[in-house]
């Protein structure tokens, strides 16, 4: 494993830690026709294989009715969306013919004077990019590039919500949702694992997934969102101690929306409350529920 390859090793360790909490074996899945990607042989078990994210794209485009809004939220870099948007030549007419709404979350702004640091923890050179950019600069080059309505929630936006100590308070009440149960657990074992473990240190930064959930989601009124018009793209020239970084456009070909400001504290209880409201809730919150219900007599 080469340096570069820690920070995969610790999101690995990660679903190891999660999946020992929840009492889960590790799923892992297998290409339909491995050698066509590069495996020796071809699967034995293909019902083993996972959809590919274009596969998942072209059904729900299929599935869904005319005039349907399509609301698509990346946490990650943005690989999937690049390739449905060069996987056709109408893809992005598609997006758009069917109203849809694409919301980033990543992307580090370097403002001339915030001197603030981006989080590629596996560059040290890099300092002013953000992971989901760094990680697949060209995917970010070709979606910040197209035709997409978007939405950006940099980094600087998502570190006000990094106190998973404040989240998990939030999740308190005399009646819990199994969902909420799940969500305190899950995030009381990431802020242990961050205090706890050199390896883990950066950990709170999965926080600014749920700040991408509310934005999406939640009230923004409530939330007191402010939002701002910028002219980006993102710097790809090959030169791993600035690629990936998020610069302002001086040709203002794209215009982008990008999230300034908001309520941090109602962004915790819009979260939370979600989470807590028992009409929101599934009828059956476990495996082990379900086998007492199927093991008990009818009413």
């Amino acid at each position: 494993m080469g340096k570069t390859d820690n920070f995969g090793w610790y999101e690995g360790s990660v679903v190891i830690e999660l999946s020992s909490l929840l009492g889960l074996k590790i799923c892992r899945y297998t290409a339909h026709n491995s050698v066509k990607f590069g495996a020796p042989r071809d699967t034995d078990f293909p019902q083993l294989r996972q959809p590919l994210a274009l596969e998942v794209w072209r059904s729900l485009v299929k599935s869904i009715d005319d005039g349907s809004k399509i609301t698509i939220l990346t946490n990650g870099p943005l690989t999937n969306l690049a390739n449905i948007l060069l996987s056709e030549s109408n893809a992005s007419s598609i997006i758009q013919v069917i109203n849809s709404e694409v919301f980033i979350l990543g992307g580090h702004i370097n403002y001339k004077k915030n001197q603030e640091k981006g989080n590629v923890i596996n560059v040290p050179s890099n300092k002013y990019a953000e992971l989901n950019m760094f990680l697949d600069t060209l995917a970010a080059k070709t979606v910040f590039e197209s035709s997409l309505d978007m939405t950006l929630i940099p980094l600087h936006a998502q570190r006000k919500v990094y106190a998973l100590p404040k989240i998990i308070k939030t999740l308190q009440a005399k009646n819990m949702t199994h969902e909420a149960v799940f969500t305190r657990r899950l995030l009381t074992r990431l802020h242990h694992l961050h205090q706890r473990h050199h390896l883990y240190r950066h950990v709170d930064m999965f926080a600014g997934e749920i700040l991408g959930a509310v934005i999406l989601a939640g009230d923004r009124k409530l939330l007191n969102s402010t939002f701002d018009i910028k002219h980006l793209k993102v710097y790809t020239k090959g030169q791993l101690s600035r690629d990936g970084e998020v610069i302002f456009d001086t040709k203002k070909k794209k215009e982008f929306k990008v999230l300034q400001g908001f309520n941090h504290v109602s962004c915790y209880n819009i979260f939370s409350n979600g989470l807590l409201r028992q009409k929101q809730s599934a009828v059956i919150g476990s495996f082990g529920e379900q086998k007492r219900r199927w093991s008990s007599p009818a009413a």
